[in-house]
């Protein structure tokens, strides 16, 4: 195996090595298949490790498509169209541990990290795992360091590691999107990224 910053580089992931052997060895991605696993899953989900937020600036068809379940006419998505704040309470409210959607809980426990860590109760697991409070929690999955770590973490929850060991791309895949959603260019950073990392 050939983690180095060069090869990080030539992968095009901006994050610091160093960084990243400390919290691979943390949550045991040990081997080349983990560690292919979950950076092309990373890279897939944050836009090649730039995005550390969940995008909800969308439009009305867009919600529409996205979240039927939530938007039962265009009429009633354009009350909610590139409000990102309205769209994640009512979407995420009265769930994972949000209130509803009254509370803007849903804004406040949106997707952060590298994967989407997404919910009050997710959150709170998740500060509890790094012993920080709650705050210090949303605040820190918006550094490289905490974006990699919540993932992390998240993956460790979810037994990714198993599924890496079986060179499973699309359960793996279905684990962390709810579907298969970008499943081949998941599958072709695997495939790159072992080459280059072998």
């Amino acid at each position: 195996m050939n983690l180095t910053q060069e090869n990080l580089n030539k992968a095009g992931i901006n994050l610091n090595l160093n960084t990243l052997l400390s919290l691979f060895e943390k949550y045991e991605i040990s081997t080349l298949n983990r560690i292919c696993g979950f950076l092309a899953q990373c890279a897939h989900e944050s836009g090649n490790f730039k995005f550390k937020e969940e995008n909800l600036n969308y439009s009305a068809k867009a919600l529409l498509a996205v979240f039927p379940k939530y938007f039962e006419s265009i009429d009633k998505a354009k009350e909610y169209e590139r409000k990102p704040e309205k769209i994640a309470s009512k979407i995420y409210a009265n769930r994972m541990g949000n209130a509803d959607e009254a509370s803007k809980e849903g804004y406040k426990y949106r997707g952060r990290g590298f994967i989407q860590l997404t919910g009050k109760n997710n959150y709170e697991n998740f500060a509890k795992s790094i012993g920080k409070s709650l705050d210090e929690a949303l605040e820190y999955c918006l550094s490289d360091e905490g974006a990699l770590e919540s993932a992390l973490y998240f993956w460790k929850k979810e037994n990714l590691n198993e599924l890496c060991d079986k060179d499973d791309i699309k359960t793996m895949t279905k684990k962390i999107n709810g579907g298969f959603n970008g499943l081949e260019d998941r599958e072709s950073k695997y495939k790159k990224f072992k080459e280059i990392f072998a």
